[in-house]
């Protein structure tokens, strides 16, 4: 603890610049009077300080008595704010108590009862400084999510079953996991299992999903015996292990110094130790395999379910078997499509490999093309003066030539059509006369 407390004295000394100024700590010790506005500073120092050290080191729960004797003592003179801000603290949701959270070991009885009575005696601002523990509430959120994604990562299901044990060694003690289970406990993401056979076991059940846990059935029970059981046995195997290499050792010492008959006793330990490792591995895999087969049967289980509701969901909304086939062969296709996307793109050479210099070179290339572009004339553009009289000329000079030109009527069933008669036009009439 001693240990812990200079660690944090070095924290603090090194997050506050001037904590060893005299005349700053004289204003931030001294106790809170007059209006919000003139201490509203000095208690968002201590809140920020406190809940900072807290997340740093990781400390769950603390003791108000400890953090103002000895994490903020500075030559014997604590905080007299220190009272007020662990008040204001409480009262702001910062802090809470473990009496504040409801205890999921106890009896639903005890439960009610003990709800009532915190209902009937507690105070408006309770004494937090008499308080043995108190919990940082921002740091016990982050803690309930670290369990659950710890547990996500080993099991796919959307909840899980794990002994006590297991869940205090997750949680970092005993004192740890009972905060973290009274808190999820009343977030209805836990709940309390417990079984009394041979021996009294304990477990949870956590949900690894958004939505609150629905209820524990007599299955979870028999599923935590089965777990606690594997958990014994892989004990029992470990201990076995570890007999099994003394003797070993052993064994191997007592012929180095010539005493076979020693030798061969140790020897035969390992024999023993080897069939009952044996018996016990045996064991395990019986009870492996039973839990594997209550994991696929839930699985079975969900899938049908899941089939249920898509089936009533269908005839809810009057969709017959091939509106459901094509839309699946559209989804496939849709798939199969963004798979050919994916693969010609992964298929596309990089472009890491080339150069500035040939970059800067196509570019000049480009805009050359476009400044060649720009300067063939549209022919939308409106027509200059001098462009406007060549242009007169040659269409003057092209009605007196079709004014001299002989125009015949078209050819029958074309009434009103006229075609220019060309010279090579008159050449072909003159031979066909003379023919004639």
């Amino acid at each position: 603890m001693d240990s812990v407390n200079a660690r944090v004295r070095d924290f603090i000394a090194k997050e506050v610049p001037n904590w060893n100024d005299e005349m700053v700590a004289v204003a931030r010790f001294k106790a809170f009077s007059g209006q919000r506005c003139d201490w509203q500073p000095n208690f968002l120092f201590w809140r920020h300080l406190i809940i900072k050290i807290a997340t740093h080191f990781g400390l769950l729960l603390i003791r108000p008595s400890q953090v103002k004797n000895d994490w903020f003592n500075r030559g014997g003179l604590t905080p007299l704010c220190l009272d007020q801000v662990m008040s204001l603290m409480y009262n702001e949701g910062d802090i809470t108590r473990t009496v504040d959270l409801m205890d999921p070991t106890s009896g639903r009885f005890s439960q009610l009862v003990r709800k009532v009575s915190n209902l009937i005696t507690r105070s408006a601002t309770p004494d937090i400084m008499a308080e043995e523990c108190i919990i940082v509430t921002s740091l016990l959120k982050d803690k309930a999510a670290e369990v659950v994604k710890h547990l996500s990562e080993s099991h796919w299901n959307s909840s899980c079953i794990i002994t006590m044990k297991k869940f205090q060694d997750i949680c970092g003690g005993s004192d740890e996991a009972s905060v973290i289970l009274r808190y999820m406990s009343g977030c209805k993401t836990t709940q309390y299992l417990s079984v009394h056979k041979k021996e009294f076991v304990e477990g949870v059940k956590i949900s690894l999903s958004a939505g609150a846990l629905s209820g524990i059935s007599d299955l979870d029970c028999d599923i935590l015996y089965l777990i606690w059981t594997t958990e014994k046995l892989q004990q029992q195997l470990n201990v076995t292990d570890r007999r099994y290499e003394s003797s070993r050792k052993s064994a191997l010492a007592s012929l180095r110094s010539g005493n076979k008959k020693l030798a061969l006793k140790f020897a035969r330990e390992m024999k023993l130790v080897t069939q009952s490792r044996e018996k016990c591995s045996s064991l395990l895999s019986r009870v492996e395999e039973v839990l594997g087969i209550i994991a696929d049967a839930e699985s079975t289980k969900k899938v049908s379910e899941a089939m249920q509701i898509g089936a009533r969901a269908i005839k809810e909304n009057k969709i017959s078997v091939e509106d459901v086939d094509l839309c699946l062969r559209d989804i496939q296709e849709s798939i199969d499509s963004q798979k050919e996307v994916e693969k010609s793109l992964e298929q596309t050479p990089s472009y890491t490999d080339i150069e500035d210099e040939d970059i800067e070179e196509e570019f000049k290339e480009l805009e050359l093309a476009v400044g060649t572009e720009a300067q063939v004339p549209a022919p939308e553009k409106t027509i200059s003066s001098a462009e406007g009289r060549t242009a007169l000329e040659a269409a003057e000079c092209i009605s007196d030539a079709l004014s001299s030109l002989k125009l015949s009527d078209g050819p029958a069933g074309k009434p009103g059509v006229n075609r220019v008669v060309s010279e090579g036009d008159k050449i072909t009439k003159n031979l066909e006369m003379e023919a004639a």
